[in-house]
């Protein structure tokens, strides 16, 4: 009992005190592509950054593995900022970006199903259970704290078995984008079309040997593009700051994981020289789904005024989400990020190429982020 009025103690910390109300500025604010006036909008500011899924440190949930721990805090912070970039992205694929929770609404049965995709079990797509095993195949045993690349390779491996979904989760590694690549992965008809003897002879294939199943033959699978970046050495290269910043205007972004070293936060837009982003650095009781199938859902959103840091503080080893739901999004996308740039010689993602099928870039990363290579200015 005092074990659970101590939670609901720091919960209601949280929410109720300890936070800086929103700032009265005229800079704009920007949240995953949304931009807000802050003095006539603040509710507006709000109720956007509530809507977004907090997935923070739990306590007593099954043991992770049977026999692991029932609590991922101190531990487990980089684990939740990767499923609060997913769930995003799943909210953007089920319910529109521009969905709005409010506290005891009727909840949506699709909203209700991608609660159910993050639970603390193991049978959930992505629950701590699931990318904390996963891990270990990335060489981070269970309990470890995770980089930003490693839980992008993971989330990339879990999103397979995401039936209901059915993304792409594709890591862009080596600061390369290869559009060939991620075309063919959204749109796998097109390497049976090929095989078959091209475009014009698919619907024939289909009816034979070359048929594919049936979700295989949509137009786009929806993209979730993640891409680990390192921004500097032990700190973030100031050559870097206004082009992380634009990363937040474009309508595709999912935000950013990343914070300061072994302190993850998932960043969803700035205002000013200051990174807003959700803390996972709660500790909640695990939910459980009522028997009507319901989820208590108030402690998977943030209800006070979000944290906010300056822009020199973030570590400079990071991952940037975006989400594309059709071709057109991710031309769209494609033809944004080319007017991004780090510097003058330097683009963000360098360079949006296409590469023949030997030159396809299929490297893993076993390795923490520290090695990945750093853009020369």
């Amino acid at each position: 009992l005092l074990t659970s009025f101590a939670a609901t103690l720091t919960y209601d910390t949280l929410r109720f005190g300890e936070f800086e109300d929103f700032p009265e500025t005229s800079e704009p604010v920007w949240i995953l592509g949304k931009e807000y006036n802050a003095l006539t909008e603040r509710d507006e500011i709000l109720s956007d950054v509530t809507s977004r899924l907090w997935f923070t440190y739990r306590k007593n949930f099954p043991p992770i593995g049977g026999t692991g721990p029932t609590s991922d805090t101190g531990w487990g912070c980089m684990l939740r900022c990767g499923q609060m970039i997913l769930g995003e992205a799943l909210v953007c694929r089920h319910v529109g970006r521009d969905w709005r929770w409010a506290r005891g609404q009727k909840q949506r049965e699709e909203y209700i199903s991608i609660l159910n995709a993050f639970i603390d079990k193991k049978d959930s797509y992505y629950s701590i259970h699931q990318i904390a095993q996963m891990g270990v195949g990335e060489g981070k045993p269970i309990g470890q704290w995770y980089g930003p690349n490693t839980v992008a390779q993971v989330l990339k491996k879990l999103a397979v078995f995401d039936t209901w979904s059915r993304l792409v989760v594709h890591v862009a590694m080596d600061n390369t984008v290869v559009i060939e690549e991620i075309k063919r992965l959204c749109m796998p008809w097109l390497d049976a079309a090929g095989a078959c003897g091209g475009a014009g002879e698919l619907n024939g294939c289909l009816e034979g040997a070359c048929a594919l199943a049936e979700e295989e033959t949509a137009l786009w699978k929806p993209l979730v593009l993640l891409i680990p970046l390192r921004l500097g050495l032990s700190d973030i290269n100031e050559a870097y700051i206004e082009t992380l910043k634009q990363c937040f205007m474009l309508p595709q972004s999912l935000g950013v994981i990343g914070g300061k070293p072994n302190s993850a936060h998932y960043f969803i837009g700035y205002v000013g020289e200051e990174l807003i982003y959700l803390d996972p650095h709660t500790t909640q009781p695990a939910v459980d789904p009522c028997e009507d199938g319901q989820v208590p859902d108030e402690t998977y959103h943030c209800q006070h005024p979000p944290c906010r840091m300056h822009i020199c503080e973030l570590d400079p080893s990071i991952a940037a989400g975006f989400f594309c739901r059709t071709e057109d999004e991710f031309d769209d996308w494609c033809m944004r990020i080319r007017r991004v740039r780090f510097c003058e010689h330097c683009s963000f993602v360098a360079p949006l190429t296409h590469f023949s099928d030997s030159d396809r870039l299929e490297r893993f990363f076993d390795s923490e982020d520290e090695e990945f290579e750093i853009l020369s200015l």
